[in-house]
């Protein structure tokens, strides 16, 4: 006979997910970039532990997870009308996501690493802005920023 009662981790997946779920709706346009930049790294940073582990099913999951952010997340949600930034922002993604699956294909601990390294500073420089006066336009407006 088995419980009626959501398993321990599926109890605390669920949790996660509404969580996730209720941050998402209550963020800001600059915040939800500083989510799906979160959300990159994490699953880079998992890819690192599961080339180095060789344990192939979870290097791929996080990677797949890493592109589908940078492609769906950022990438989708430039705003090339916006200049030149939006356009070589759109390039360097589509760059690091051709690098990660490359990095999948040869399990490329040094690929992942490189990927790492070029969207650290567009992370940080993101992270700077939070509080200057266009991210606060952008929360006011509920406009999303090329990010």
């Amino acid at each position: 006979m088995s419980s009626p009662f959501a398993a321990r981790n599926q109890r605390a997946n669920l949790y996660a997910k509404v969580g996730l779920e209720t941050d998402v709706q209550a963020a800001s346009p600059h915040r939800l970039v500083a989510m799906l930049f979160d959300g990159v790294f994490d699953a880079m940073n998992q890819a690192c532990v599961a080339i180095q582990a060789q344990n192939v099913e979870l290097k791929g999951r996080s990677l797949s997870r890493a592109v589908r952010i940078l492609d769906e997340g950022l990438r989708a949600g430039l705003d090339l009308s916006a200049g030149q930034l939006a356009a070589d922002l759109r390039e360097l993604y589509g760059y690091v996501c051709t690098r990660l699956t490359q990095a999948n294909l040869h399990s490329d601990l040094a690929a992942v690493e490189e990927c790492q390294r070029l969207l650290t500073p567009v992370r940080e420089a993101w992270m700077a802005i939070a509080g200057t006066p266009a991210a606060q336009a952008g929360q006011a407006q509920n406009v999303p920023r090329a990010a």
